[in-house]
């Protein structure tokens, strides 16, 4: 259980809304290129406004050393125009200053503060592993301490973030009740569906470029029956046809260079366990001097090319198992789909899932990149706006908002 923003009466309220609308900057110009996740801000922003909250606006771009490191003044800017309504920006965080524009904000106001990210507590390597982390000692950093006498309620909607534990984003939940944003809202009310007893049959479509993460996940889900198939592709299934005894011939050495090595051996170990309900490519899409050339996988041949791709034949395979399914959590493109050669595996997958009558999931990142791409996003479900927050939480990872989330309702459920 967690609080929403409409468990509490707003109105008048000052609250502390941590957003998540660290965007693609153009290297040259410095413009913001893509504003879907300053556009996804709106509904939470909206209510909020419409509630007569006094609204704080707490968020971040890039970290140090990156060229995309910028200031939240071009971001505030384009958040006004997408809501239509003014919003305020301020170039500090913690001086005096701050302090006084938050004190004179009246009800439906809109103030975002700079960068967190220019503070230098909100970037120490330490915070990135949550054991080392007590919400405690997040409530100590300085901005945390100093900005929090001045709100009512923290508000937390920056999913994407959610498998971080920086001060801005858990040090708030020490001093008052921690409530989710819309889209916070959604991804746990969309993530659970799938994970919380789902509708049989269950299907996962693991791929994408991120081996190690995209393993747990077929771990977790198979170890506690939440999935009933899984099928893979891109660097995911090259590492499990390995496990399988398959000669894929240099791709092994690509594994390797990853930093997968190891993970062959865990596949080994779940096809022990679950072989029945994983699922591998049985013909791929090599690249052969950049053209694209299919071939059925035999145990007695070997793989002198690149795989690019799954083949036709495995495409058939998955649109008949994603056609059967009731839930579909697909992560991850299916290979290397910015070349448009090898696009046709990543677009039979999408196209399949939106033609599916189940409720699916697409776990942000390329694949809903690809997605978007060939026009297919509102035929799905849920597209989750977080990469790495998504697959930690499907891998059964506790995440530190999740986590303090739930703490702050047990807190203040019982008061």
């Amino acid at each position: 259980m967690y609080y929403t923003i409409d468990d509490f009466d707003l109105k008048n309220k000052t609250v502390a809304l941590r957003v998540d609308i660290n965007s693609p900057i153009d290297p040259s110009t410095k413009e913001i290129t893509d504003l879907t996740r300053i556009e996804a801000c709106k509904d939470t922003i909206c209510d909020l406004v419409k509630k007569g909250s006094k609204i704080v606006i707490i968020a971040h771009q890039s970290r140090p050393g990156k060229n995309d490191y910028i200031s939240l003044e071009q971001h505030s800017k384009k958040l006004s125009e997408v809501l239509n309504y003014p919003v305020k920006f301020i170039d500090s965080i913690i001086c005096t200053n701050v302090i006084e524009e938050i004190k004179k904000l009246e009800s439906g106001e809109i103030l975002m503060l700079e960068n967190f990210r220019f503070l230098a507590e909100e970037v120490m390597s330490e915070w990135k592993k949550w054991e080392n982390i007590t919400p405690e000692k997040q409530a100590n950093t300085i901005a945390i301490s100093k900005l929090a006498p001045f709100f009512d309620y923290f508000i937390n909607d920056a999913f994407a973030a959610a498998h971080r534990a920086q001060p801005s984003l858990v040090g708030f939940a020490y001093y008052m009740p921690m409530l989710a944003g819309r889209i916070l809202e959604k991804e746990l009310q969309s993530l659970n569906k799938a994970l919380n007893d789902p509708e049989k049959p269950c299907v996962y479509a693991v791929g994408g470029a991120k081996a190690d993460d995209s393993i747990e996940v077929i771990d977790n889900v198979l170890k506690k029956d939440i999935a009933d198939k899984v099928l893979t592709s891109g660097i995911v299934a090259n590492i499990f046809l390995t496990a399988k005894g398959y000669d894929i011939g240099a791709n092994v050495d690509t594994i390797e260079k990853m930093g997968y090595k190891d993970q062959i051996d865990i596949a080994k170990g779940l096809l022990i366990k679950y072989g029945n309900k994983i699922l591998t490519p049985v013909d791929v899409a090599l690249n052969i001097n950049n053209e694209r050339v299919e071939r059925e996988l035999n145990e007695d041949d070997s793989i002198n090319y690149p795989i690019f791709d799954m083949g036709k034949k495995t495409m058939e395979i998955y649109e008949k198992e994603l056609k059967n399914a009731r839930v579909i959590v697909a992560n991850g493109p299916a290979g290397v789909f910015e070349d448009s050669n090898f696009m046709a595996g990543t677009k039979s997958l999408i196209e399949s899932i939106a033609n599916s009558e189940a409720f699916s999931i697409i776990g942000g990142g390329h694949l809903s990149a690809a997605t978007e791409k060939i026009g297919l996003s509102r035929k799905i479900d849920h597209i989750s706006t977080g990469g790495g927050a998504c697959i930690e939480y499907l891998s059964g990872k506790k995440l530190p908002v999740i986590e303090l989330l739930r703490a702050s309702y047990e807190k203040y459920n019982n008061n």
